[in-house]
């Protein structure tokens, strides 16, 4: 049987699991802080890694929210601990565990997990997008995985928008900026059928519907994936999704065009480690 550990490195925790067969066997997790020193961090990523891997490990994941050389295995830039900066965390991992090591950011992850474990294996082209704290993407393309420089590729999140940029109006902080609070608490009281709340879903669904529409000109893919904490509130916002898909221009394109909720449990694990499947 064939394992992998994959890791998420969060802002608030570091996460691992021992994955066999798309099924996590053994999960752990760390809590670690913003203010933390940077070997404070490796600390409780070795502690973290010690706890699931077994002699029968072949290969390490990582999924990194930030910017990430996955050839070199150099972490840049990590999004909620700015102390850890080009960290060569692939040589640290691999000197450590004798296993080969594999680095991505984790938008890519939650796409290479879709099209390896989820229902992004039905498709050639398709995208993967995280919607949550903030707007991220991973493309998918002739069934690979499509990184570009630095693991560049697909951050529609950063295209602008309005008088900002997109992930402004289609992530949690549309909600925190607006409504002076998060997705999760606007979707509590969307479902008790709160009208400002509805209503702000609705309007952050005719922004989402934009961004997915700058997706299509752009990459065309056969299908969406939505991921992320906020595509569980997908009820209350897929009714002005939809209607805003109707202001393409290419209307055949959209006909054929495929939206589905990763459905997907654990896929932060999962897409760190389908970064060894290939």
């Amino acid at each position: 049987m064939i394992e992998y550990v994959g890791i998420d490195l969060g802002g608030t925790n570091f996460k691992a699991g021992r994955v066999s067969d798309g099924i996590i066997h053994s999960e752990t997790s760390n809590s670690v802080h913003r203010n933390s020193t940077a070997s404070e961090l490796l600390t409780s990523l070795f502690s973290t890694v010690d706890a699931v891997i077994t002699k029968n490990t072949t290969a390490i994941g990582v999924g990194v929210p930030g910017i990430v050389d996955p050839v070199a295995g150099v972490i840049y830039d990590l999004m909620n601990l700015p102390v850890w900066k080009e960290v060569a965390l692939k040589k640290i991992l691999e000197d450590r565990y004798a296993v080969p090591v594999f680095l991505n950011n984790d938008a890519n992850c939650f796409a290479k997990g879709e099209h390896i474990y989820g229902v992004g294996k039905a498709f050639t082209d398709f995208v993967g997008l995280s919607i949550g704290t903030g707007l991220g993407m991973g493309v998918i393309i002739d069934h690979k995985l499509h990184n570009g420089l630095l693991c560049g590729a697909g951050e529609i999140g950063m295209v602008t928008y309005k008088d900002s940029i997109i992930e402004h109006y289609a992530s949690s902080l549309f909600f925190e900026r607006k409504f002076k609070a998060s997705a999760k608490e606007m979707s509590i009281l969307s479902n008790q059928g709160d009208a400002t709340a509805l209503e702000a879903y609705h309007e952050f669904g005719t922004h989402l519907g934009n961004a997915i529409n700058n997706i299509n000109y752009m990459i065309a893919p056969e299908a969406i994936v939505l991921g992320g904490s906020i595509s569980k509130a997908a009820p209350h916002f897929e009714k002005s999704m939809h209607e805003t898909l109707k202001t393409f221009a290419f209307p055949k394109q959209t006909e054929h065009l495929v939206i589905t909720i990763s459905q997907v449990k654990g896929i932060a694990i999962l897409g760190a480690a389908a970064l060894c499947v290939e």
